[in-house]
């Protein structure tokens, strides 16, 4: 789950990360009065939960509170990358900017470690940075026994040409950026950029956050900050049902349990000239009430020509799944093909209901994919 700018520094604040006066709107008269009380200069953010918004003209610095109100009104409503603007964020400017910083928490999936990213090439994406000038990037690995240790920020401020003046600053940033990142069960924590004011000091003018879905549970306050508003209705319904579910632009729609059978799906529908339509992981367990709602999804999007169903069943009964897929064509009336391939726990009983049902089946992936390929009318 990713939270808006506002969000993110908030609870950067929390952990003592230094950001700038500011205030949420969601009309121009609101931003003229929030302008009025933060003096005037500020900048004015849409809050849409993508990159981009500067260049899509999505971020501007006002002199006066007229001239953000004026700003807000072209903002407002906005669209940037397909999500509507409704909310901007009122920032008082940064007293001159001397130097933009680059300075993450992240996970480190390889090494199975949060680690710190920083670099002096800060403003930036970050992808280009590594893509261009991979050298300007600074990392350092985190002993979650340990926490931020002095001697990493110490080295990674040198590293980025930190004045020595800003170090212990600099560390206490870092620290509570871990901190923020450990507390709130965080995959990403960013700041882009960071930068030196005027008046020499260190400022988090930009914020990033990602939550761990998983964590939401024990996360009440951030599972009650997601943005719905731009989520799709079929990921939401998903989501609620506590399915998986990521619409992708194919025409061949997927049903898999397990997220590494339902990437291996997608890989084999690739191999014989297929597109996948979606990545749909129903989970271990799945009841017919899940598979049947798993299927309503991926009818619901109009591009898909075909559906593949593989399940492997550990726990996931085949014989539920069968009665899932026939209570869902009781539902949803559709003469779009589909193609069973089921194997393991009571496989051979979800297959009878499936042949009674005069369902196309299949006994292998590689032959469901065939099938589900030949059916849309072959490679693409």
């Amino acid at each position: 789950m990713n939270l808006h700018e506002y969000q993110a520094k908030r609870l950067f604040a929390e952990k003592g990360v230094p950001i700038p006066p500011g205030e949420v709107a969601m009309s121009p008269a609101e931003v003229r009065e929030i302008a009025r009380e933060l003096g005037g200069k500020v900048v004015v953010k849409a809050q849409v939960l993508t990159g981009g918004r500067g260049k899509a003209g999505g971020v501007k610095l006002a002199s006066t509170p007229d001239e953000a109100q004026k700003y807000a009104g072209q903002i407002l409503g906005m669209d940037i990358k397909g999500l509507r603007v409704r909310r901007v964020l009122i920032d008082q400017q940064a007293p001159g900017i001397e130097q933009e910083i680059y300075l993450a928490v992240l996970i480190d999936r390889g090494r199975r470690l949060p680690m710190i990213m920083a670099s002096a090439a800060g403003g930036m994406d970050i992808e280009e940075v590594a893509d261009k000038t991979p050298d300007k990037i600074v990392t350092s690995h985190i002993d979650p026994t340990l926490g931020v240790r002095s001697y990493q920020s110490t080295y990674i401020a040198s590293q980025i040409d930190l004045p020595r003046n800003l170090w212990r600053d600099f560390h206490n940033i870092v620290v509570g950026l871990y901190e923020c990142f450990k507390s709130n069960d965080a995959s990403l924590c960013e700041v882009n950029p960071l930068v030196i004011t005027g008046e020499g000091k260190l400022l988090a003018v930009d914020g990033k956050m990602s939550i761990d879905d998983n964590a939401l549970a024990r996360q009440p306050r951030l599972a009650e900050m997601r943005d719905i508003s731009d989520e799709p209705v079929s990921e939401k319904e998903a989501r609620l049902a506590g399915i998986n579910f990521i619409q992708l632009d194919g025409n061949i729609g997927c049903m898999v349990n397990g997220a590494g059978l339902a990437m291996t799906t997608m890989d084999i529908i690739k191999l014989f000239g297929g597109d996948p339509a979606n990545f749909l992981d129903i989970g271990g367990g799945a009841k017919a009430e899940q598979v049947a709602t798993a299927i309503r999804l991926i009818l619901s999007d109009p591009k898909v020509e075909a559906i593949l169903i593989n399940i492997f069943g550990g726990i996931t009964r085949g014989d539920e799944v069968a009665k899932g897929i026939i209570q869902a064509l009781d539902e949803v009336q559709t003469d779009i093909p589909m193609v069973v391939r089921l194997a393991g726990t009571n496989a051979e009983e979800g297959m009878a209901i499936l042949a009674d049902a005069e369902m196309e089946t299949a006994v292998t992936l590689s032959d469901a994919a065939r099938k589900a390929v030949a059916a849309v009318g072959g490679a693409r």
